[in-house]
């Protein structure tokens, strides 16, 4: 192995991150964030009830998203009229207003979250959200795909010391490089999630081998995927690439108002998504090629052993056919069929008889598997 090989090797040995004491690695499950955003239309109650059904589920973490919007639009987006069937207000910001929690919500939320066993969360898309949720004490904090050019927010979040989960979607592979070397240069909590930013995505736009491209690239950092399809399938694919986090946007009901619920799971969607991830990483295994009981019965069924093909008298030297493989399994294996020919029975067998070693003698001269030429039939 060359030294070079070697550094690669140690540094994946430590791609590990911790979120709220638990510690995601190379060997652990995936850990699966349910992206609540602004499903939750505005109602903490409605948020609640998405914390407990994501629980349910199996998820490790949910997530919320947290803007202040005054300073994170400019005043002719802000003030834009906003009208449509998923609109909250006439304006775009009172819009996003309308769906915006504040500090009593977020401690209600975080009570909650609590309360129940699920790690909570949220987006900080701008300096006054870092600092809103810093002094909540979140245990992480994510950058949105829209932020991964915006170093200075990048750096305010590393700053706050918590781990850093990072999508990457309309992004170019130099962008992702600089916001990786910004936040690692100040705190290397950090997991790097492969995104295509359009909701939904298309399949032949998920680009899941960008996740052994991070991989490969950031070799001591933690790798995922933010999946925006429609579906459960590629985020399984993406784990056995070797994300160890899922992101995936998560509602009570996709047609419910708002932009993202149409492309989210239900509660039954991502119970299923988290069954699967955590029977992949299970049958994945370790690389060991193993026989197990359970294979025993099935294995005999259809297996088969070596068998007289004929009737044969004793002194009979065994010839290409005079030897079959038949079911079941409980005799000696085919692939010792060569071992067989050329030599004379001790004893006669009758068709379907199982042939042993113990019922011939040494092999007569000459080629394994060329026995009819000394058959007694030939002489």
């Amino acid at each position: 192995m060359s030294l070079e090989d070697a550094f690669v090797n140690e540094q994946a040995s430590r791609r590990s991150i911790e979120i709220d004491g638990k510690v995601v690695d190379e060997s652990s499950d995936c850990y699966v964030i349910a992206e609540i955003g602004h499903n939750h239309q505005g109602s903490v109650e409605k948020a609640k009830e998405m914390f407990d059904e994501a629980k349910a589920c199996g998820a490790d973490a949910i997530k919320l998203q947290k803007r202040h919007n005054r300073s994170l639009f400019t005043g002719d987006y802000y003030r834009r009229p906003y009208d449509n069937d998923n609109s909250f207000g006439p304006t775009y910001g009172e819009h996003r207003e309308a769906l915006e929690f504040e500090r009593d919500e977020y401690v209600e939320l975080k009570r909650h979250a609590g309360e129940i066993g699920i790690t909570f969360f949220a987006t900080a898309f701008d300096h006054q959200s870092v600092e809103f949720l810093a002094q909540l004490d979140m245990p992480a904090y994510k950058i949105a795909s829209g932020d991964v050019k915006n170093i200075p927010l990048i750096r305010a979040v590393a700053e706050a010391g918590k781990p850093m989960v990072i999508s990457t979607g309309a992004a170019t592979l130099e962008d992702v490089m600089r916001a990786h070397s910004a936040a690692a240069e100040i705190n290397p909590q950090i997991a790097l999630l492969q995104c295509t930013a359009c909701y939904p995505a298309e399949w032949e736009e998920l680009d899941l081998r960008v996740i052994e491209t991070y991989r490969e690239l950031f070799p001591s950092t933690v790798v995922g995927l933010s999946s925006h399809d429609n579906g459960i399938s590629a985020p399984v694919a993406a784990y056995v690439l070797g994300a160890r986090v899922v992101e995936k946007h998560f509602t009570l009901n996709r047609a419910m108002k708002g932009t993202d619920h149409a492309f989210s799971l239900e509660p039954q969607g991502l119970g299923k998504l988290v069954r699967d991830l955590r029977r992949v990483k299970v049958a994945l295994g370790d690389g060991t090629k193993n026989v197990y009981q359970s294979e025993a019965e099935p294995a005999m069924k259809m297996g088969k052993k070596l068998v007289a093909a004929r009737d044969l008298p004793a002194g009979h030297v065994l010839g290409d056919d005079d030897v079959a493989a038949k079911s079941p399994a409980d005799g000696l294996p085919p692939y010792e069929r060569d071992e067989m020919l050329g030599r004379r029975l001790k004893q006669p067998l009758m068709e379907d008889s199982a042939l042993t070693f113990e019922a011939l003698e040494e092999r007569m001269p000459g080629p394994p598997g060329r026995a009819a030429a000394f058959s007694s039939d030939a002489r």
